[in-house]
């Protein structure tokens, strides 16, 4: 059985650290940055953080003996998988990290779909 509130918090955390933090990285290590990135740094850092908030919202939530800690262990392993395997294709991020925030919110608060 798969606990897809898991796997999206995960997500979340990740893909909002990974986007939050590419910019400073991107800067330091000479890797190329997005259209987004280079004009508006603090807009993209607010959805990261957003969607870094949702996921650690969620894992709070859950507590550290439910899960808790290791979708913050998790999330901070794929934030770096994402930055440093992926570098360029960690700006896909932009695009995954509200996504994976939206539909962890929608699905935790049990918004029923269509």
């Amino acid at each position: 059985m798969v606990d897809h509130l898991f796997v999206l918090a995960v997500a979340a955390i990740g893909w909002g650290l990974a986007l939050a933090s590419y910019r400073e990285l991107a800067q330091r290590f000479d890797w190329p940055m997005g259209v987004a990135q280079a004009t508006a740094p603090l807009t993209v850092a607010a959805i990261g953080l957003a969607a870094m908030a949702s996921g650690l919202l969620f894992a709070m939530t859950r507590g550290p003996l439910n899960g808790g800690f290791v979708i913050m262990i998790f999330g901070a392993a794929l934030a770096v998988f994402w930055l440093g395997f992926l570098r360029v294709g960690a700006q896909t991020a932009l695009l995954l990290a509200p996504l994976a925030a939206v539909v962890l919110l929608v699905a935790w608060l049990g918004v029923p779909v269509g």
